[in-house]
């Protein structure tokens, strides 16, 4: 492990999956159990879905017993009437015996089988051909392993997830503006509209789609971060309902409930690595290559202790 960077206390992506549930354990101390019977609802009738690439009677055993998961994150990005794509896609493995958390972000632009379609394409095409039961599928084929459960989140919920808490505060990199708005070299205050702004650009980043990535990553610990400070709990019952609109997970109330009593102290020991590869033209068509080796490299670096 090599490549993969450990942080103590510095990575928050974890906190992506439990994010809304963190907020309203929160609110559940001020509001009490009339909040707590809305967020099990919302939860369990609006978030929840299963699909049937993940047998989530397997992933509860051992969430109960208290074994290694494995998440899929996807961040969707869609214009509007449009199904979208899964422009973010982020595995994480969770071993709550070792309290270690590995985070492996796999480029959108990964050329690989479309499980379901029998073609090979762009991963985050799986979502626009088969929505979250393909993008699970797809990456399970990808790196030779199965998934235990899913969160997918619209990024336009970001936007409105800003919104509701008023605004957020990122470190950016480096200065760069669009035609709508300018990003200095260092602390900056977003609203919704601008996060949105800030996390799409891509041409004028070095990086290309990995600093995109980083910034998307910033985003969500901008709203972590405000979404926990006191003036943000009596906004815990908006943030839930934005929340039901936007995110789509096969957790249930009492799963989230379980992951984050048992699994919260993976975080103290953090791995993060970014899928390599090649990029080429096939066809006109730009792909990231990634050969046999290093997707048994991302499998073993998941499954190891």
């Amino acid at each position: 492990m090599s490549r993969v960077k450990r942080n103590r206390g510095k990575k928050r992506i974890f906190k992506v999956i439990l994010l809304f549930i963190l907020l309203l354990i929160v609110g559940v101390g001020i509001y009490g159990f009339s909040l707590y019977n809305k967020a099990k609802s919302t939860v369990n009738d609006r978030m929840h879905e299963q699909i049937e690439s993940i047998d989530t009677s397997l992933a509860k055993d051992k969430l109960k017993n208290k074994e290694r998961l494995y998440i899929l994150l996807l961040g969707i990005d869609a214009e509007e009437g449009e199904k979208g794509r899964s422009d973010a896609l982020i595995v994480l493995s969770l071993d709550p015996k070792t309290d270690a958390m590995k985070i492996v972000s796999i480029p959108r632009d990964t050329r690989t089988e479309i499980v379901g379609k029998g073609i090979e394409d762009k991963i985050n095409h799986a979502y626009s051909f088969g929505s979250e039961d393909m993008a699970v599928a797809t990456v399970e084929s990808f790196l030779n392993m199965e998934l235990d459960y899913y969160v997918s989140m619209n990024m336009d919920g970001f936007q409105e997830l800003v919104d509701e808490l008023g605004t957020i505060t990122v470190n950016n990199d480096f200065a760069w503006g669009d035609e709508s708005y300018q990003f200095p070299e260092g602390e900056v205050s977003m609203d919704g509209e601008k996060a949105m702004h800030y996390v799409r650009m891509r041409k004028q980043d070095p990086e290309g789609d990995f600093g995109r990535n980083k910034r998307q990553r910033q985003v969500i610990e901008g709203i972590i971060n405000e979404g926990a400070s006191v003036a943000s709990v009596t906004k815990v019952g908006t943030v839930v309902d934005v929340l039901g609109d936007n995110m789509r997970t096969n957790l249930d109330f009492e799963d989230m409930k379980a992951l984050l009593a048992n699994y919260r102290d993976t975080r103290k020991r953090t791995g993060e690595y970014q899928v390599q590869g090649t990029g080429t033209s096939i066809d006109g068509i730009y792909y990231y290559v990634v050969d046999e080796a290093e997707r048994q490299k991302v499998k073993q670096l998941l499954e190891e202790n």
